[in-house]
């Protein structure tokens, strides 16, 4: 089995590499330690990482997993949608070949628990997004702040999901999503830091009473991408410690 994981050198990336190693072949895309070392914050660095992968990987890939994502803190906020939504949708669409040609193929995208904190169905940014837009979603968003930019960029990506999974389902490839809540990661870390964000990342409640293990993420993705998992397609599984029920018990 050929696995792509972007994200691959820390944080949920790398947990997941942790324990796919030894049974697949891995082809980590990173900014650093990783066979493709590629920046999906612009076109043409996702363009790259693209051919690179496929001349690498050779005819197929049997597992994707999209990690590669940036947090509220950083800015411009357009390089948190460059890279937290283009950087998800442009290799989706762009190996979505080489994934028809694997064996029992299988792709996990990273969302977030956030997607869906604020009213974002109609969100002008979102739209821009889903339009495949990036100029007009950076002009909006440089506007705005970094939170508006990750939580959008995540309620987008869940949406390309799961806009893809009749077309996807039908190619014989499983596509599914998982919307973390607040783990202990270096994009976590920076998010704390920032002064305009971190009061809020640290006094969300988390009803089992602490943050999540990026090793706890990797366990629900390695099992998405398994055959147990195999009637599994076009879901977003929480995995949140409780965050997102407690705040929306009456939407699911």
């Amino acid at each position: 089995m050929t696995t792509v994981i972007t994200g691959s050198a820390s944080g949920i990336g790398a947990a997941v590499r942790r324990r796919m190693e030894g049974e697949d072949r891995i082809l980590g895309v990173d900014l650093r330690d990783a066979e493709v070392t590629a920046d999906l914050a612009s076109p043409e660095g996702r363009a790259a990482a693209i051919t690179d992968i496929r001349e690498q990987a050779g005819p197929r890939i049997d597992r994707l997993v999209l990690c590669a994502g940036l947090g509220p803190h950083v800015d411009p906020p357009s390089r948190v949608a460059a890279v937290n939504y283009f950087g998800v949708v442009d290799l989706l669409d762009g190996l979505f070949d080489l994934l028809r040609a694997g064996t029992e193929a299988a792709v996990v995208v990273m969302c977030s628990n956030s997607a869906q904190m604020l009213p974002l169905d109609d969100d002008p940014f979102v739209q821009a997004l889903l339009a495949h837009d990036e100029a007009e979603a950076a002009r909006i968003i440089d506007a705005s702040n970094p939170a508006h930019a990750y939580m959008g960029s995540k309620h987008a990506v869940g949406r390309a999901v799961r806009r893809r999974a009749g077309e996807w389902g039908r190619a014989g490839v499983r596509l599914n999503a998982v919307a973390p809540g607040p783990v202990e990661t270096p994009l976590l870390a920076g998010g704390r830091e920032d002064p305009r964000i971190g009061n809020a990342i640290r006094d969300l409640s988390v009803p089992l009473g602490r943050t999540g293990r990026p090793e706890e993420i990797a366990t629900l993705v390695t099992f998405l991408l398994g055959s147990d998992a195999s009637w599994i397609h076009g879901a977003v599984y929480y995995i949140d410690g409780g965050n997102d029920a407690e705040i929306r018990p009456d939407k699911f």
